[in-house]
């Protein structure tokens, strides 16, 4: 979709406007010859005529030379982290008559600087290059899980909480450090069908991310549902794991939204000629917030814990998620890129946008 629109700049008009010419004195000349005429008779007539071929002012021609006014244009705006505007290549001039004097003088020009702006990165960059791959690794934050448990909606509540300061925390560094203005996200809660600025979803589907408030939708059903569902302990403890993966994946699409990845990709995709590479965008996308989401979680393994049947779980997730749309990677792929993150905590190998394509299958 296209981006957000640049500020326009338009020129001042310039100063004044054009200067009548100078008055000559052939009226005056004309008056003395008839009194001429009359008072001295055809002798005087040709004196008078005689005098009339040199006549004139002197100080007094049609314009020829020109000045030329350029404006100087405002000052330029910040630009925003989607594409920004180009100084203007070239300036408009205004032509003035002006009063020459007797002698011709030359066209004197004033010109005035252009101003400089530094030109912003390109989508391509933002995806590609992006300063947050080059921000180090995550340190942990000392997280440690909730003690509610997630079988009523408090319970569920109180982990989103605890899990949304754990997030904070680890990325506010890397996003400030990669040059970005961190901000948490917002969260809210649902079941049944939510209406949103992206669209309404209902409770059958996944949690989602919103870019455009900015706010991770996590569906209370889902999450209460897993835990209450299955009776064995380790099955519940699978439904913890995955909670926290969920989370952490939605947040990991904030900080694409946070860095310019998430505006930059919905221009690319939409620029594609073909579903296919749509759909292979979208991958991309969502294996990289995985990958962001297992950052988090590698980060704070030994203070959560990610231990024994925790870390069981946690791998065999990993491993077995299906992508039915085939916009969100195969199972395979998804294990790849959220053990790259769990194992190096550092955004620099999450970057799926310079991957293969096999890898974001």
């Amino acid at each position: 979709m296209p981006g957000p629109g640049q500020p326009q700049f338009g020129w001042g008009a310039p100063p004044g406007g054009p200067k009548p010419p100078k008055k000559g004195r052939g009226g005056l000349v004309a008056v003395l010859v008839l009194l001429g005429v009359l008072l001295v008779g055809v002798t005087a007539l040709k004196i008078v005529s005689a005098a009339l071929k040199g006549d004139g002012d002197p100080s007094y021609a049609s314009p020829t030379t020109t000045t030329s006014y350029s404006p100087t244009p405002e000052p330029s705006e910040e630009p925003s982290p989607s594409p920004t505007s180009s100084a203007p290549t070239a300036q408009p001039t205004t032509t003035r008559p002006t009063t020459q004097a007797p002698r011709p003088t030359a066209s004197r020009t004033t010109t005035t600087a252009k101003p400089t702006t530094k030109p912003g990165p390109t989508d391509t960059d933002l995806v590609l290059r992006n300063r947050l791959y080059k921000a180090g690794a995550m340190a942990s934050v000392n997280c440690k899980e909730s003690k509610a448990r997630q079988s009523t909606v408090a319970g569920a509540r109180a982990n989103y909480k605890n899990l949304l300061g754990c997030l904070n925390r680890a990325w506010a560094p890397l996003v400030t450090k990669a040059g970005g203005r961190f901000r948490g996200p917002n969260v809210r809660v649902f079941s049944g069908s939510v209406s949103t600025p992206c669209g309404t979803n209902s409770d059958s589907g996944p949690p989602f991310f919103c870019g455009t408030n900015d706010t991770i939708y996590m569906n209370l059903t889902e999450d209460i549902g897993n835990y209450n569902r299955y009776p064995q302990a380790y099955q519940k403890v699978w439904a913890r794991m995955w909670m926290l993966h969920q989370f952490a994946h939605e947040y990991g699409h904030h900080i694409q939204n946070n860095m310019g990845i998430l505006q930059a990709y919905s221009r690319i995709r939409y620029e594609r000629e073909t579903y296919a590479q749509e759909l292979q965008d979208s991958r991309r996308l969502e294996l990289q917030a995985s990958c962001f989401s297992d950052i988090f979680i590698g980060a704070n393994r030994r203070s959560y814990p990610i231990t024994g049947q925790s870390l069981f779980q946690w791998r065999w997730l990993i491993g077995h998620v299906t992508d039915h749309a085939n916009d969100h990677g195969d199972a395979n792929n998804h294990q790849y890129w959220a053990t790259r993150g769990y194992n190096a905590r550092n955004p620099s190998v999450c970057n799926t946008f310079a991957a293969s394509a096999a890898k974001v299958q």
